[in-house]
C-alpha cells in the first residue's frame, strides 16, 4: 500500500534532505542477481543523484543499470524521514561524458563543499575534481523513474489518515 500523500515530503523538504544528508545507500544487481548494497556520498542536481565510485558498483551498473537508492535520516520511528528512488544509473565513462552532463559541474561544487576535508571540516568552497580514471573509477548519474518519500513527523498531525489506513489494512473500511 502506498504512503499517503499527506505523509510524504514536500518538494522543498526533499531538496533539503538531499542537500544536507551525508550518506545514501545504493542497491545494484550483482553477479547471479545478488543485490549489492553500499553506502556512498552523493550529490543532488537537476532531480538526479550523482556519485563517484569504483569496483563492483561500476561493474554492476555497466551490466544492468537498474538501481534503487535510499536516503534517510533519524533513528526513532516517529522521526524518520526519507526518500527511496527507483530508476536507472548511467556510468559516465570519459571526461568528455562528464563535461557533457549539464548538472555535474554544480554537483562537483556541492559535493566538494559538503565533504570538504573528508568530513566537512573546511568552510572554503571546494570543487570535487574527481574524474574517470583507470578501469573502474567513474562518476555515475542516477535518474529516478519512481520516488517514494515519507516524513513520520507528520503522522501525529495526520492521525485521521493513519487510522483510515489501519482500517483499510484490517479490511474494515
Amino acid at each position: 500500500m502506498p504512503i499517503p500523500k499527506e505523509l510524504s515530503l514536500t518538494p522543498e523538504q526533499l531538496d533539503e534532505i538531499m542537500l544536507s544528508s551525508w550518506n545514501m545507500r545504493v542497491a545494484t544487481i550483482g553477479p547471479a542477481d545478488r543485490i549489492n548494497l553500499t553506502p556512498l556520498w552523493f550529490g543532488w542536481g537537476g532531480g538526479k543523484i550523482y556519485f563517484y565510485c569504483r569496483g563492483q558498483k561500476v561493474v554492476n551498473l555497466r551490466r544492468n543499470p537498474v538501481t534503487t537508492i535510499l536516503v534517510d535520516r533519524n533513528e526513532r520511528f516517529p522521526e524518520l524521514q526519507g526518500a527511496m528512488f527507483q530508476g536507472s544509473a548511467r556510468v559516465l565513462e570519459t571526461p568528455e561524458d562528464e563535461a557533457a552532463d549539464a548538472d555535474l559541474e554544480a554537483v562537483r561544487w556541492q559535493m566538494g563543499s559538503k565533504y570538504a576535508g573528508g568530513h566537512g571540516e573546511s568552510v572554503e568552497p571546494k570543487r570535487n575534481d574527481s574524474t574517470a580514471r583507470g578501469r573502474h573509477w567513474r562518476w555515475v548519474v542516477f535518474t529516478p523513474a519512481r520516488t517514494v518519500t515519507w516524513d513520520n513527523f507528520k503522522i501525529a498531525a495526520a492521525s485521521g489518515v493513519c487510522e483510515a489506513v489501519s482500517r483499510r489494512r484490517e479490511g474494515s473500511a
